[in-house]
């Protein structure tokens, strides 16, 4: 197996002092209580006295409208912006295997990403699995996208200047939910960002064998999401699920971001190679000694900056640079 560079490993060491219970074990309420690599990372900054404030020059809000129905929603948006700044915008699908996980473990990545290309970023919370099992999450990734559609133009944001983003299965809501706005007539996103998605619901790919061990995500979590998620082997083979089924043709341009030490990195490869034979313009980005999870890790881990920075002028070509 690889070996994590020197950042990485003070983050995995950083967890396996925290003592989290290993999810596959545990049911998912008590999953939830876990130790998350955020943990991690927080722990490192405090250690080490860092000076890192990921909401300054942010206004941060949990929007809760009238209309939003049961739509969980907050938003990142740069301090400066008015009603006039017709800002684009990034919904942001964060990761959690459809299981566990909510907005403030993944809060690192929609501030970055806010306050490195200006926008206004939307980051969706769905309804976790088992309580709530495919297609909830893909549901409810939809209804947000067109939520946002419906009233950005209202909020003083561009509708037309539309990125979507999102980190494992979140990677999978943000393609297959481009796949949902081709398919009804929705407004095309500019630009997809899919960070180590899942893209299969098969445990047989080459990294789900020789990383099978990797932390913090390993081959046996990946099956407990799966066991969670789907109802039946109809669900397995769905190509919202089983993104390497579906018509990928017509999507905007896609950039794929993979981490080495990661079970998920052959689902990388093979949605990237889908991608292409469906004439999709298609980025992907390798990033040697770093795992799953590290992309939101910028404040600790150089490699998650380096990511960070590639994601977002992907980002800004999208938008018209």
């Amino acid at each position: 197996m690889s070996k994590p560079d020197a950042d990485m490993a003070e983050v995995l060491a950083a967890l396996a002092s925290l003592e989290p219970k290993p999810i596959e074990s545990l049911e998912p309420g008590e999953a939830r209580k876990q130790p998350t690599p955020t943990d991690a990372v927080m722990k490192l900054i405090k250690d080490k006295k860092l000076d890192v404030k990921p909401h300054a020059g942010l206004k941060v809000s949990n929007q809760r409208l009238a209309d939003m129905g049961n739509l969980r929603l907050r938003w990142y948006v740069p301090e400066t912006a008015t009603k006039e700044s017709n800002l684009p915008i990034i919904v942001y699908f964060r990761g959690g295997g459809w299981v566990i996980a909510d907005l403030d473990v993944y809060d690192a990545t929609p501030s970055a990403l806010a306050k490195k290309t200006g926008a206004a970023v939307v980051s969706v919370d769905y309804p976790l699995a088992p309580e709530n099992k495919f297609p909830a999450a893909h549901d409810e990734a939809v209804e947000a996208y067109k939520y946002v559609l419906k009233n950005a133009q209202g909020w003083g944001y561009n509708p037309g200047k539309i990125a979507l983003v999102g980190e494992s299965a979140g990677g999978n809501l943000a393609i297959a939910t481009a796949i949902a706005a081709r398919d009804r007539g929705l407004a095309k996103p500019v630009a997809i960002i899919s960070v180590y998605p899942v893209a299969t619901t098969s445990l047989e790919t080459p990294s789900k064998k020789e990383q099978a061990n990797a932390k913090p995500l390993n081959t046996p979590m990946l099956a407990w999401f799966v066991k969670h998620v789907v109802s039946g082997d109809a669900d397995r083979q769905n190509p919202r699920l089983h993104l390497v089924a579906a018509d990928l043709k017509g999507l905007p341009p896609t950039t794929v971001i993979n981490a080495e030490i990661d079970p998920l990195k052959s689902d990388g490869d093979m949605i990237v190679a889908k991608l292409k034979e469906a004439g999709v313009e298609t980025t992907h980005q390798l990033y040697a000694g770093v795992t799953h999870e590290f992309f939101g890790m910028d404040a600790v881990v150089a490699k998650a900056k380096e990511a960070q920075d590639f994601a977002v002028a992907q980002i800004k070509k999208g938008f018209g640079g």
